[in-house]
């Protein structure tokens, strides 16, 4: 059984709409501090070198390639939200974090983003690349399996 990473933000006056409510664009931020979080607390980064990148090509990255939220409640200026983090599929090349907003308690949002591990090599297109070995063993322990539910 895997168990989420677990970070948490306060929402900022910038977060806000005119309402003092947590604004839609501001949950997408959230998510992907939060996914910057889980790597860093594994030793990785959204930008790497690799032993390929360390003889001239280029560093991996993990352009985004699909992001979406679904919101429940509000939350409002100087709420800390609190941002469970699970990896719902890790595939050859890419990866699909769950996110779970909450409040006290209370889910806010429930959101995914899915990234692309890619080599960039400047003046180049990104070319999608399989996955390093030592990279998926530090995200494996945060992919959600069928009998986690």
């Amino acid at each position: 059984m895997s168990l989420p990473f677990c970070t948490t933000r306060r929402v900022e006056f910038s977060d806000t709409d005119a309402a003092g409510i947590m604004h839609f664009s501001a949950f997408f931020r959230f998510m992907e501090q939060a996914e910057h979080d889980l790597l860093r607390s594994q030793g990785l980064s959204v930008v790497m070198q690799d032993e390929v990148a360390k003889s001239g090509g280029g560093k991996l990255s993990w352009p985004r390639v699909h992001a979406h939220c679904d919101f429940r409640i509000p939350a409002h200026y100087e709420d800390v939200v609190e941002i469970e983090v699970s990896i719902s599929r890790l595939g050859e090349k890419s990866a699909s974090y769950q996110f779970r907003f909450a409040l006290a308690g209370r889910e806010l949002a429930v959101g995914e983003i899915t990234s692309v591990c890619c080599r960039m090599i400047a003046g180049q297109p990104p070319q999608s690349v399989a996955i390093p070995d030592w990279f998926r063993a530090k995200l494996l322990p945060f992919v959600v399996s069928a009998a986690d539910g």
